[in-house]
């Protein structure tokens, strides 16, 4: 990214008119933005530029918490405007809701019909409450878009799990495979296919606690498996195990890999390395992470260019008020009488204060 800057009217006028052009050239993206700001000399107004900043700077990028993984819908329809589907958008908000303060939950709500409408969320196990319910309250976002008037849907992001049904599911085992994700077969070497096992051996065996998270590191390998809260510990453990021999079976010698079952999944990667070749043998990016990418991309542009213009405007009104000082001191130099004069016609040493007469500090 590179910026241009353009500051007209050299001279030091403490409420100088300045236009700033900042352009930034990617291979997709080019943008030009222009501002046109006055400067002026307010300590207050400094205050609240560097803060503006910082708190753009500090904000995190939530993309990739809300990378899509997989979704689903079921094949049954609903009326819209009938309560079924009043029911399924109390128990989709009642979701949200208690995402704010734990990282899974399970609801069941009957309709004015029949119909029962069961529900739940799961958030990965390292997320804090407000990750969480950002996560959920997207998820939930997408299911009504994808999951248009339909009795059921799922859906996996990054981040957190969803599913509502009029058909019970929650407490009941399911080792579905839902989705996979392999990397390339480009064979691990001995050592690196032991350090893989070692990590998946990690995630696969209990350690005495019921923990539906669990991570795993060994050498550049980083693991991760979970299950959804509605298990219990042996269901739990029976589908990890079956997810993980899955990604051995199913991925072989791959430097990462996924695999998401009904109520489960299990991941693998090499030093951080998700990517896997096209058809030119290029690697590149998932298919399901373009879009999160370029918004992310998109994103940090536009903070770099209000960051930007922001530090250009705060150094700007510095500069302005140490010009201005600098004036008022060129000032008083005019002002105060030449001293010779003193000593010339009248024989008097003039003291400090008698040559800045008419001058108030």
């Amino acid at each position: 990214m590179r910026y241009f800057t353009k500051y007209f009217d050299d001279h030091c006028d403490p409420h100088t008119t300045f236009t700033v052009t900042i352009t930034t050239l990617s291979p997709k993206h080019n943008t030009t933005l222009r501002f046109h700001a006055r400067t002026v000399p307010n300590p207050t107004m400094h205050r609240l530029l560097l803060l503006f900043i910082f708190s753009v700077l500090a904000t995190p990028s939530s993309s990739a918490i809300d990378t899509f993984v997989f979704g689903g819908c079921s094949q049954p329809k609903y009326t819209p405007g009938s309560p079924y589907e009043s029911t399924v958008n109390s128990l989709l908000t009642s979701l949200i809701n208690s995402a704010s303060f734990a990282n899974y939950n399970n609801f069941t709500l009957a309709a004015a019909s029949s119909d029962t409408v069961y529900g739940l969320f799961q958030c990965r196990g390292d997320l804090n409450n407000d990750q969480c319910s950002r996560c959920v309250a997207r998820a939930v976002t997408q299911l009504g878009t994808l999951c248009f008037a339909s009795c059921g849907g799922a859906l996996q992001l990054e981040g957190c799990f969803v599913k509502y049904d009029n058909a019970t599911f929650v407490g009941v085992e399911d080792k579905t495979v839902v989705t996979k994700k392999c990397g390339p077969s480009v064979g691990l070497t001995s050592d690196a296919l032991t350090r893989r096992d070692a990590v998946l051996a990690y995630l696969q065996t209990p350690d005495g606690t019921y923990k539906t998270f669990r991570t795993s590191s060994y050498g550049d390998f980083q693991g991760v498996a979970q299950c959804t809260g509605d298990l219990s510990p042996t269901e739990c453990q029976d589908c990890l195990s079956a997810a993980i021999q899955r990604l051995k079976t199913d991925c072989g010698p791959s430097p990462w890999a996924e695999m998401y079952l009904a109520k489960c999944y299990a991941r693998y990667s090499q030093g951080g390395s998700h990517s896997r070749p096209n058809n030119n043998g290029e690697k590149e990016q998932d298919d399901s992470n373009h879009n999160d990418d370029e918004i992310e991309k998109t994103l940090a542009i536009l903070i770099g260019l209000i960051a930007g213009v922001a530090l250009i405007i705060v150094f700007l009104s510095f500069l302005s008020k140490v010009c201005e000082k600098q004036k008022e001191a060129n000032n008083v130099d005019e002002i105060a009488p030449d001293s010779s004069f003193f000593s010339s016609h009248l024989g008097l040493t003039p003291s400090p204060s008698s040559i800045a007469f008419g001058v108030g500090f």
